[in-house]
C-alpha cells in the first residue's frame, strides 16, 4: 500500500552471502499454499487492528486468521480476550461486522450467550438441553496480544509472546506507535473485503517491500525523494527494521519537493526523526511503515496462490500541527503512486515465475533481507517434505 523499504548501502551490508531467494514452487505450488496455511499462518502472529478499533468494554470486531475466523473483544476490565468466531451450540458465526459495546457475546441463531471473556452464561430453555455444561461450552479461546498498539493473534497456543520474539523493535519504534494512535480516513486492518487485491502469491508482496534493489529502475519518485545511499537494515529473528533519509537536494516533482520542505514530527517524535522513514517487517505478513507524519499498518493475507489482500490503515496523533497534516497528506499520495508502480511489478513477477523451467537467479547483497525471509519460510515449511 505504500512504499517499500529501501536497502542499506553497500557499505552497511554483511559481506557474507545475502542468502538464497526461494525456489519458484514456493510461489507457484497449490501444495504450498496449504502447507503454509497450516505451517505458517496458524503458528504465527497475525495482525487484525489497532487497539483504537475496540474503543471500550464489550466492543468487537472479526477477523480472519489462517484458515479460520477469530473474534476480538475488548473485556470489562480493558484487556482483551479473542475466541474463534463460532457459537458452541451448532456453530453459527457470532460477530459479521464491528460492534462498538455490548455486555455480553449472544448467538443470533438460538440465542446462547456468552461474557466477554468467552464463558458460557446461558441458553433459552437450558432446562431442555440435556447435557448443557457450561463450563465446558465456552468459546474456543485464541491467544491475543497488543504490541505497539495494534492487535495481533495467534492460534497456537504455545507460541512465544510476540513482545519476546520482537525484542528490540519496541525500543527501536515504539515512539512511533502505541494504544493512543487515531485511525486517518475509513480503511481498517481487519477489513478484507475493502481491502485491494494484487495479482501475486503473498510472498512476492512481501519480498517486494523487503529490498530496495528495485527501486533506482522502478521507483523514479522513490529516487527522487530518498538518499539511496543512506538507508540502512537490521534483521533479526523475527523482524527485518530498514531506514532511509529523505534527500537535501529538493525534488523536481512539485508533491515531492513540497513534503521536503514541510515535513514536520507528529507529537512524541523527535527532531531527529524529522527526515527519516523507517520500516518493519514482523515475520511473516505484517508491514509497518513509520514516517514523521503517520503511520501505516498493513499485512499480506493470500487469497489464492496468486492472489493477495493488502488490507490496511493509516495511524496520527490526535494534536498534530497543520504543517505535520499537510505533509501526511502529500506523503500518502506519493505512496499511492508507489503502490501503483509495486503492484504492476508484483503481477508481473508472479507471470514470470509461472514460466517452466525457470529458478530465481542470486540475491544481492542489496536483498538480504529477501534471503532472510526465505530461510525463515523454508524453516517453517521445511523444504525436505516439499
Amino acid at each position: 500500500m505504500q512504499p517499500q523499504a529501501p536497502e542499506a548501502p553497500l557499505n552497511q551490508l554483511s559481506q557474507g552471502s545475502p542468502g538464497l531467494a526461494l525456489p519458484a514452487r514456493y510461489y507457484t505450488d497449490p501444495d504450498t499454499a496449504t502447507a503454509e496455511t497450516r505451517r505458517i499462518f496458524a503458528k504465527s502472529w497475525q495482525l487484525v487492528c489497532h487497539e483504537s478499533d475496540l474503543p471500550g468494554p464489550g466492543a468487537r470486531l472479526a477477523a480472519g486468521v489462517a484458515d479460520r475466523e477469530v473474534l476480538v473483544v475488548r473485556t470489562e476490565d480493558g484487556g482483551l480476550a479473542a475466541h474463534l468466531n463460532v457459537c458452541r451450540h451448532r456453530g453459527t458465526r457470532l460477530v459479521t461486522a464491528p460492534e462498538p459495546a455490548g455486555k455480553a457475546i449472544r448467538c443470533p441463531y438460538h440465542g446462547w450467550t456468552y461474557k466477554l471473556d468467552g464463558g458460557l452464561v446461558g441458553a433459552p430453555e437450558a432446562r431442555q438441553i440435556p447435557g448443557l455444561d457450561k463450563p465446558r461450552l465456552g468459546l474456543l479461546p485464541v491467544r491475543v496480544e497488543s504490541f505497539l498498539g495494534f492487535v495481533f493473534a495467534n492460534l497456537d497456543p504455545d507460541a512465544q509472546p510476540l513482545a519476546e520474539q520482537c525484542a528490540g523493535l519496541a525500543e527501536a519504534v515504539g515512539r512511533y506507535a502505541g494504544t493512543d494512535l487515531v485511525p486517518v480516513g475509513r480503511s481498517r486492518i481487519h477489513d478484507l473485503a475493502g481491502a485491494e487485491i494484487q495479482e501475486t502469491n503473498w510472498k512476492v508482496a512481501v519480498d517486494n517491500y523487503l529490498e530496495g534493489y528495485h527501486v533506482p529502475v522502478a521507483h523514479p519518485g522513490l529516487m527522487r525523494l530518498l538518499d539511496y545511499q543512506s538507508a540502512t537494515i537490521e534483521t533479526e529473528e523475527s523482524y527485518a527494521l530498514f531506514s532511509s533519509t529523505l534527500r537535501d537536494k529538493p525534488s523536481s516533482n512539485w508533491a515531492e519537493r513540497l513534503y521536503q520542505h514541510i515535513a514536520a514530527p507528529m507529537p512524541g517524535l523527535t527532531e531527529a526523526d524529522r527526515r527519516v522513514w523507517r520500516y518493519a517487517v514482523i515475520y511473516p505478513n505484517t508491514l509497518l511503515d513509520f514516517y514523521p507524519d503517520h503511520v501505516l499498518a498493513w499485512t499480506a493475507i493470500p487469497t489464492a496462490v496468486d492472489r493477495v489482500a493488502v488490507p490496511g490503515a493509516w495511524y496520527t496523533r490526535r494534536g498534530t500541527g497543520l504543517r505535520t497534516r499537510i505533509a501526511r497528506r502529500l506523503n500518502i499520495h506519493i505512496g499511492w503512486i508507489t503502490n501503483d508502480e509495486d503492484s504492476e511489478l508484483v503481477a508481473r513477477v508472479q507471470k514470470g515465475l509461472a514460466t517452466p523451467g525457470f529458478e530465481p537467479g542470486p540475491l544481492s547483497r542489496r536483498e538480504s533481507a529477501v534471503g532472510w525471509f526465505a530461510d525463515r519460510v523454508r524453516a517453517d515449511l521445511d523444504a525436505a517434505e516439499l
